[in-house]
């Protein structure tokens, strides 16, 4: 599909968002999803399009957060094992199923997840008193409890991914001990892996717009390397406000559609 300068502009821009705010929150489908379904692109090509272009906007985000990686090699190809099997399943499911009845449980899925960002350090300190009391400690890795949750969260990104992110820092937030940025890191290195699975899915066999594609990639990208910057600079509270503020933006938009 050709698009004006002026859609195409507005596609270049919205990819930059989109990086910017995948690194530190996750969430950028909510700046370039609607912008290319503005430009007429049918809704599962303008999803596919954005998925695979947004794969190097992930890529330099989770560079830009490599510092906050170290010592956790571990957890990357336990949870990348995990975001590889639901981000190809969620892609699968996008090209198979109708949309309906998983739109529907979306809203409520978000709200929880940012019902668990907001109650993490009280949650976690109940969790910790619980495990004082009973003598044992917490799983390093999260246990089964979070491997079910990232299976699941990655099969939603695989099929749509707008508030993704918000997702993944609920859940690690309170299953791993550890600090905020750390989780986010975390995140941004499964953010790769589920779109990059789908994203090579749907090349071959899907209907890809490639224009959209470059002008998003060269966006995102950008937007990556900016989001990593600000994002490592924010306080726990500060990024807690904005896991909520974002994912509270995608509620509205998914229900208002």
């Amino acid at each position: 599909m050709a698009l004006s300068i002026w859609e195409a502009l507005a596609v270049l821009a919205a990819g930059v968002g989109a990086g910017t705010i995948n690194a530190i929150v996750g969430s950028g489908t909510l700046f370039t999803f609607p912008v290319l379904l503005a430009t007429g692109l049918p809704p599962v090509t303008a999803n596919v399009s954005n998925t695979i272009g947004l794969v190097t906007g992930n890529i330099s985000g989770a560079v830009g957060y490599r510092r906050e990686l170290r010592g956790q090699r571990a957890r990357v190809i336990r949870f990348g094992i995990t975001a590889l099997i639901g981000g190809l399943t969620g892609a699968v499911l996008l090209l198979a199923l109708p949309s309906k009845a998983f739109d529907a449980i979306v809203p409520a899925l978000i709200a929880l997840a940012l019902v668990l960002v907001v109650l993490q350090p009280r949650l976690a300190q109940v969790l910790a008193r619980r495990r004082e009391r009973n003598g044992t400690e917490a799983p390093t890795d999260g246990g089964p409890a979070l491997l079910a949750g990232l299976l699941l969260a990655s099969a939603y990104g695989g099929y749509f991914g707008a508030a993704q992110g918000v997702m993944y820092l609920s859940l690690m937030g309170l299953l791993l001990h550890d600090d905020l940025q750390r989780v986010n890191a975390l995140k941004n290195t499964i953010g790769v892996v589920v779109n990059g699975v789908a994203a090579l899915f749907f090349v071959f066999v899907a209907d890809v717009d490639w224009t959209a594609v470059l002008l998003i990639a060269a966006g995102s990208t950008i937007g990556g390397l900016i989001g990593a910057k600000v994002g490592r600079r924010l306080s726990p509270t500060v990024l807690r406000g904005v896991i909520v503020v974002v994912g509270a933006v995608a509620i509205a938009q998914m229900l208002l559609r």
